[in-house]
Order: C-alpha cells, then structure tokens, then sequence
C-alpha cells in the first residue's frame, strides 16, 4: 500500500505533460475531476493549477509518511532521508585571549625570529575574527602548542613549531597560505645571498693570507748586492 502511494504520487508528476485536459465537475454537491468533459456543468481545469497539488504531494515529508519513516524535523534531507549537515561556524580565539598574545608577542626575552611568529599569530587571529578562512579549535590548539614553544631553549623545537601552526594556516586560510609561501620564498633567497656573501668574504681572507705567506719567501730569494 504504501509503495502503491509513492507510485501514485510518481505518476501524478510525470503525466502532466502527457494530459490532454482535466475537467473539474460538480455533481450532486461533490466535486470530481475527470478527464472528459462533464455530463452537467463543469469548468476545464488548466494545467498549471494541478501542477502546485503534485509538488505538494511528492514533498519529502509526504514521501516519508507514505513509507511510514519519521520526517526529518527541519530543513532538507540527504538522499537516505537524513538532515542535511550544516556547515560548522568558523573558531576564533576570543578578545580576551587575543590580547594576552599581543602581550607575550611584545615580551623581550623574545628572539626576532619568535617576536614575528607571535606577531603573525595576532594578525591571524583577528583575520579569523573578521570573518577570512575556516578554522576548528583543533588548529588553534595547535597554534596555542606553537605559541608556549616559542619560550623554549631549543632552536629547533621552536623553529618545528612554528612550520606546523604556519602548516595549519596555510590550509584554513587560502590567502594566508599565499603569505606564508611568499614569505619563505623571500626568506630563503636572503639565506642563499647571506651564504654566497660568507663564501666569497671567506675566499678573499684565504687570498690575502696566502699573499702574505709568500711575501717572506720572496723576500728571503732575493739575492743581495
């Protein structure tokens, strides 16, 4: 019976276009509808009225009741009949956490290098709240773990840390992604530039040393007169 129901409901749908006229008659005080004309009075019934009673029939929520499932309580359904997920809001850290960062990114006992990270994590953090990227609070957990090694006696720890909170940016932010890798582009072209200096400062020094161990020897050759 109740497929016979969604069956009907189906055939309703996809038989509208297929229908000649539909005749809505009145006898004896009922009305009935009928594809041929009336045996009394009785008004064609265009097309496009009988459209909106279909639809109303083949909502979810009717099909649902048909096959005797509860409708879904709000919203769309998923094709199993499930309600549709709705899209998780985006995390922030609060003001009040915002404002700690910026005191501990002004602390002094900072090196350079940490002073910018925290910096960074700021502007971050309130690019969060003004709405660009999509963040959880797992990737602010993660930056939080970032933040507290930057106090660490490690280099390598603190350096480690940072490359994954800029990793989590990087994913949940597009447009910060985009600053990040530019950034270490520019970073590693200053290293390259800062080695290739040191080489030729120290070729030059080797130069000036070898000239002045044979400076003696010359002079000890040179035959007096």
């Amino acid at each position: 019976m109740k497929r016979t129901l969604v069956s009907l409901g189906l055939c309703l749908a996809f038989s509208g276009a297929g229908a000649q006229q539909v005749w809505k008659c009145e006898v004896a005080g009922k009305v009935n509808f009928s594809d041929k004309p009336c045996p009394q009075a009785g008004n064609p019934v265009p097309e496009r009225s009988l459209r909106p009673n279909v639809a109303e029939a083949l909502r979810p929520e009717a099909v649902q009741t048909a096959l005797g499932r509860p409708a879904a309580a709000g919203g769309a359904s998923s094709p199993q009949g499930t309600p549709a997920a709705a899209p998780s809001a985006n995390r922030c850290p609060s003001e009040a956490e915002i404002r700690s960062m910026e005191t501990r990114a002004n602390s002094t006992s900072l090196g350079d290098a940490e002073r910018q990270f925290m910096q960074d994590e700021v502007r971050r953090a309130r690019q969060c709240r003004a709405g660009q990227g999509s963040y959880t609070e797992a990737d602010w957990d993660i930056s939080r773990e970032a933040q507290a090694a930057q106090s660490q006696l490690g280099d390598r720890a603190r350096a480690d840390a940072r490359v994954r909170a800029e990793s989590v940016h990087s994913a949940a932010d597009a447009l910060e992604g985009d600053r990040i890798a530019r950034r270490r582009i520019e970073e590693e072209r200053q290293r390259r530039a800062q080695q290739l200096q040191a080489q030729r400062a120290q070729a030059g020094q080797a130069g000036q040393a070898g000239q002045a161990a044979q400076g003696p020897q010359n002079a000890a050759s040179t035959p007096l007169r």
